[in-house]
C-alpha cells in the first residue's frame, strides 16, 4: 500500500470512450500482459481514476461505476481460497470458473480488435483526404471535332444479346392489341441465305434492326441465330461506333472493299 503519495490527474472524459477504453489505456501504460492481468494493481489504478473524477466534480457515467464494481468483484474472488470460492459458487447455484478474469479478458481483447480496426480506417480516411479529384467535364460540344484514331469497336456476343433484347422490347411495344397467330417453321440455313441476299442487293451497311422485319417471335429468334452463325463463319461483320450505340451489319465482301 502506498502512503503519502500524491497523484496529479489531468482528466478529460472525452479522451476515453468507455470503461474498456480506460482499462486498455491502463494496461498499456503499466505494460501489463492482457492475458494475465494483476487485478489488485489494475483495480487500484482504475479506482484512482474514478476518485479523481469525483474530486474534480465530473459526472461519472454509470458504465464506469459498473466496471468498478466488476473489478472489485473479480479482485475479491481472486483473493478467496479455492475451496471457499467453490462453496460460494455452489451457494448461488453457479458453476465454478477456472479464472474469474476470463470474461473481462475476452471483452478487452474484442474491444482492442475493434479499436485497432477503427484506427486503421481512420488512417485510410486521412490518406484519402490528401487526394483531390476533379469531376468529369462535359466535352460534348467538342465531340464533332474529335476524329477517332481507331476503327469501330469490336462487337461481342453480349453486345448482340443486348441489341436483341432491345429489339424484343421495340417489337413488343409496336405489336397490335390482337393478332392472328400462325406457326411456320423457318430453317436457319434459309434465313442465312435471305440475309446474305439482302446485304448483296443493298450497298453499304445496314442497321441490325433492319434484319428483323417481322414481329413473329419464331422469325425473330431464327433471324438472330442466323446472324450469329454468319458471324461465326465470317460471312458478315457487325460494327458499333461506340459503346451502347446501334449495331450495323455489312457483308464480308463489302467490308473488305
Amino acid at each position: 500500500m502506498l502512503v503519502g503519495l500524491q497523484l496529479k490527474y489531468h482528466v478529460k472524459l472525452d479522451a476515453f470512450e468507455g470503461p474498456l477504453d480506460l482499462l486498455l489505456h491502463l494496461i498499456n501504460r503499466l505494460e501489463i500482459d492482457i492475458y494475465d492481468i494483476p487485478m489488485a494493481e489494475i483495480t487500484e489504478q482504475y479506482m484512482y481514476f474514478i476518485h479523481a473524477m469525483k474530486e474534480l466534480q465530473l459526472d461519472v457515467a454509470s458504465e464506469y461505476l459498473v466496471m468498478a464494481a466488476t473489478l472489485l468483484s473479480i479482485k475479491s474472488r481472486m483473493l478467496l481460497p479455492k475451496q471457499e470460492e467453490m462453496l460460494l459458487d455452489d451457494e448461488f447455484g453457479e458453476e465454478a470458473l477456472e479464472d474469474p478474469r476470463e470474461e473481462l479478458i475476452n471483452r478487452l481483447i474484442e474491444y482492442r480488435r475493434y479499436k485497432e480496426a477503427a484506427g486503421e480506417l481512420k488512417a485510410r480516411e486521412e490518406d484519402r483526404a490528401l487526394l483531390y479529384t476533379k469531376p468529369p467535364s462535359d466535352l460534348s460540344e467538342f465531340a464533332s471535332d474529335i476524329k477517332p484514331d481507331r476503327g469501330p469497336i469490336d462487337v461481342s456476343v453480349y453486345d448482340m444479346l443486348g441489341a436483341f433484347q432491345k429489339l424484343m422490347r421495340r417489337k413488343k411495344l409496336q405489336r397490335p392489341a390482337s393478332a392472328k397467330i400462325t406457326r411456320q417453321e423457318i430453317p436457319i440455313e434459309k434465313r442465312m441465305d435471305e440475309i446474305m441476299t439482302e446485304l448483296r442487293n443493298v450497298p453499304g451497311r445496314r442497321s441490325f434492326y433492319d434484319l428483323f422485319p417481322y414481329d413473329s417471335k419464331d422469325h425473330l429468334v431464327v433471324t438472330f441465330l442466323a446472324v450469329l452463325e454468319l458471324m461465326k463463319k465470317n460471312l458478315i461483320n457487325i460494327e458499333q461506333e461506340h459503346n451502347f450505340s446501334d449495331l450495323f451489319v455489312t457483308g464480308s465482301e463489302q467490308h473488305g472493299k
